[in-house]
């Protein structure tokens, strides 16, 4: 299966809708709004880079469900970027795709390929703000990990946890309430899975 295509809403426009939502992280609305308007002109998805995904994810809705976070993920705004980010409040993640044709692929396998492409994995905050702009792209058997972000243990080494957002079969400590909402989660570094692909971008600018 292609990805559809997604036509996101203009610049300002998606600072309009995180504001609504409160999705703005540690900014004003007024230093999104000038921020957004710097940006205008150019096409892409607006990332607040310092909103949590821990309070992204339940503003997330697939009919009236809200999203959530695996139980099992507390530290989910740990996860950090392994990417080069812009030293700026905000920036435009350009030509986003869910990466429907890398699933089956483990992270470790996705990571060389988008490498070889050119192309800059996904953070999960940008992830996560994607899919508040653009709910469709959340589809079930065809969902994404973002392996932009990584958590760093003590030691130096990478936790070998990899974000990923897909849609909860409401079983196990999901509950039955939570079937088909929207789930920021996790999977293993060289575990592949048929129903995951990897989200990437052109690249960012600010």
């Amino acid at each position: 299966m292609t990805a559809p295509a997604v036509v996101l809403p203009p610049v300002t426009d998606q600072a309009e809708r995180l504001i609504a939502l409160g999705a703005t992280g540690p900014l004003t609305p007024d230093v999104v709004r000038t921020g957004a308007a710097a940006l205008a002109d150019r096409p892409g998805l607006l990332v607040v880079g310092a909103a949590r995904p821990s309070r992204l994810a339940p503003l997330l809705r697939r009919g009236e469900r809200p999203g959530f976070v695996v139980e099992d993920m507390t530290d989910v705004d740990d996860f950090a970027p392994v990417v080069e980010v812009p030293d700026a409040p905000l920036w435009l993640l350009t030509e986003p795709d869910r990466g429907d044709d890398l699933a089956s692929a483990s992270p470790a396998e996705a990571e060389l390929e988008l490498t070889a492409r050119g192309r800059t994995p996904m953070l999960l905050t940008e992830g996560v703000q994607w899919l508040l702009q653009a709910p469709d792209v959340l589809e079930r058997n065809h969902c994404f990990m973002t392996t932009g972000s990584r958590l760093r243990r003590p030691s130096g080494r990478f936790d070998s946890r990899t974000p990923a957002v897909w849609i909860s079969n409401g079983t196990g400590r999901d509950g039955r309430a939570r079937r088909d909402a929207a789930k920021v989660g996790w999977c293993w570094w060289n575990n592949r899975h048929t129903w995951l692909g990897f989200a990437s971008a052109a690249d960012r600018t600010a």
